[in-house]
C-alpha cells in the first residue's frame, strides 16, 4: 500500500503534486530538458526513470500504465518510439540533474533535468589482486644503493666549483 509522502508537498495536496509531476514529465519527454526547482527535480527523477523504463519493455500493458501519468498521446508516442530505443543497452540513469544559480525573485535554488544522450560506453574492469602488485621493498634497495657508491673524491669535486664561484664574487664586490 503507498503511503503518503511526509513532510510538505509539492503544491499542497497529494492530487496536486501528482498533476505537477505528471506535467512536468510530460515537458521532460517533450522537449528533453527543463528549468525548474530543484525540490521538484528531485522528486521528478525516479518517476521519470521508471516510465523510460516501462517504455523501454513496450508492450501493451506498459503503455497504458504510463499513460496514466503522461496524458499526451504524442509525447507517449514520442517517448516509447524515439526516447525508450535510444536508452535499449542503458540499464538506468537515464536523466541528470544539473544545479544552476538561484532563482532571481525568491531565490529558489534551481536546477535543470535533462535526458542523457551520452553513449553508454563499456566499462572495462581490471581486477588485481594486492599479492599480484610489486612489493616496495626493491625501492627501498635502489634507494640504499646509490648512497654507497658515493665516493669522497665526488663530493670534494662538487664543492670546488662552489668556492671559486664564491671567491669571484668576493673579488667583484671588493
Amino acid at each position: 500500500m503507498p503511503k503518503p509522502t511526509k513532510g510538505a508537498r509539492l503544491g499542497g495536496s497529494p492530487a496536486h503534486e501528482r498533476l505537477i509531476l505528471a506535467n512536468l514529465a510530460t515537458q521532460l519527454f517533450q522537449h528533453g530538458r527543463i528549468r525548474t526547482t530543484e525540490a521538484k527535480a528531485k522528486r521528478l527523477r525516479p518517476l521519470a526513470e521508471k516510465l523510460i523504463t516501462k517504455a523501454k519493455k513496450g508492450d501493451i500493458h506498459n503503455r497504458r500504465q504510463v499513460l496514466t501519468v503522461v496524458r499526451d498521446k504524442s509525447v507517449l508516442h514520442h517517448l516509447f518510439t524515439e526516447i525508450a530505443p535510444t536508452f535499449a543497452e542503458r540499464p538506468g540513469g537515464y536523466t541528470r540533474i544539473t544545479k544552476i544559480g538561484p532563482r532571481k525573485g525568491d531565490n529558489a535554488p534551481m536546477a535543470v533535468i535533462e535526458l542523457v544522450t551520452e553513449q553508454l560506453s563499456p566499462v572495462t574492469v581490471s581486477r588485481t589482486t594486492p599479492a599480484a602488485a610489486p612489493a616496495p621493498e626493491p625501492k627501498v634497495e635502489e634507494a640504499e644503493a646509490p648512497a654507497t657508491d658515493a665516493t669522497p673524491e665526488s663530493a670534494e669535486a662538487t664543492s670546488e666549483p662552489e668556492t671559486a664561484e664564491a671567491d669571484g664574487a668576493k673579488k667583484d664586490e671588493a
